[in-house]
């Protein structure tokens, strides 16, 4: 059992920062999920911990110990790449078993960690096949199993999904959270896709271009994003944005797009004076507009014109793909809604969740 620290830790190659003075501190047990957009440096701050990588400055320590100068064998983790790596000679069995065999560790002790590790994955039944004769999720089973039986202080896990299909993609995915529980050991887990991250991990740290930029609870990244970048990443489909300016009428503050005009809520009025005459840009998430049809009680409401471009019919829910001037966004409504392509439609948009960020520095302002 085990923390992680990154303290400062800065990567090159050549005049390329991979990663970028990253502090993060990963508690014992957790399950943290690095996400970011393909060469965001997610791995490469992955293989850092991992030792296969050297970092250019600043310091990585496991249960606060530092481990910059240490070998890779000697850092007691273990890693489960996005390819199986497997050896397609030998049995499960040998497959899981070969680290250990190469520690030297007692045979009984190796039959026990792996037949241990096999009856945690449900692939008991499968130890005496060799690779070419499993499924891909069989494959992945059997990578995880070869990395539990190390009984490391922290898994280390590299897109470990991406080769499986989507079906199998969710099956995985529960069950590597399943294993994560009856373990209690520290994950880190690397990926793009922010759904694996939503739906695994304890906290998200989400990268950009080496950087941090934010560090929270799946929850807390969702409803309240630090920046332009978290809130377009983080949700499916993405979060909607609109360039706007602060303006005053009849007293209240709006946020003017030119196409349309919403009003502020009084309690947010305070946090946006400050920006008046300013740009600004507002973000809402297509589940926070509606058909007005169909919108839920008890939430204020600000009604806007688009037409309707393309619905995505999903049988539980309508995605509607609007146009209001050169503004195009989602919208997430009733499956009961008869809007259709080519109507003119009015929706109305939950202006308790309205987002709005500084346009300059891209930084929430709430």
């Amino acid at each position: 059992m085990a923390s992680v620290t990154y303290e400062h830790v800065t990567k090159k190659f050549g005049d390329t920062v991979a990663v970028d003075d990253l502090d993060i501190r990963v508690d014992d047990q957790e399950f943290l999920v690095l996400v970011g957009p393909s060469g965001c440096g997610k791995t490469t701050a992955l293989r850092c911990l991992a030792g296969l990588e050297e970092i250019t400055s600043g310091r990585i320590m496991i249960a606060d110990r530092v481990v910059n100068d240490v070998a890779p064998k000697d850092r007691d983790i273990a890693m489960v790449f996005q390819s199986y790596a497997l050896y397609p000679h030998l049995s499960v069995f040998d497959n899981m078993a070969f680290g250990l065999k190469l520690r030297k560790v007692p045979k009984d002790q190796i039959k026990a960690r792996v037949e241990k590790a096999a009856t945690t994955l449900g692939i008991t039944e499968l130890l005496k096949r060799k690779p070419r004769q499993l499924s891909g999720g069989q494959r992945q089973r059997v990578a995880v199993g070869r990395a539990i039986v190390r009984e490391p202080k922290v898994f280390l896990f590299d897109e470990p999904l991406s080769n499986l299909d989507a079906k199998l993609r969710v099956q995985m995915r529960a069950e590597i959270s399943k294993i994560h529980q009856q373990l209690q050991t520290t994950f880190i887990y690397v990926t793009h896709d922010q759904m694996e991250a939503m739906t695994m991990a304890t906290r998200i740290a989400v990268i950009n271009k080496g950087r941090l930029q934010q560090l929270d609870t799946p929850q807390n990244l969702y409803n309240q994003p630090a920046n332009l970048f978290v809130a377009g990443f983080i949700g499916s489909p993405a979060m909607n944005f609109f360039s706007a300016s602060v303006v005053r009428a009849d007293g209240a503050l709006f946020a003017d797009t030119g196409e349309f005009r919403v009003p502020i809520p009084l309690e947010r009025s305070k946090n946006l004076e400050p920006y008046m005459g300013k740009n600004v840009v507002i973000g809402i998430r297509p589940e926070d507009i509606h058909d007005v049809q169909f919108v839920p009680p008890n939430i204020a409401a600000a009604r806007i014109s688009a037409k309707v471009d393309v619905t995505e019919l999903m049988g539980n829910e309508i995605l509607l793909y609007l146009l209001a001037g050169k503004n195009i966004f989602v919208a997430r409504v009733d499956p009961r809604s008869q809007l259709r392509v080519g109507n003119q439609a009015e929706v109305a948009l939950n202006m308790e969740k309205l987002h709005v960020f500084d346009a300059a520095t891209e930084q929430a302002i709430y």
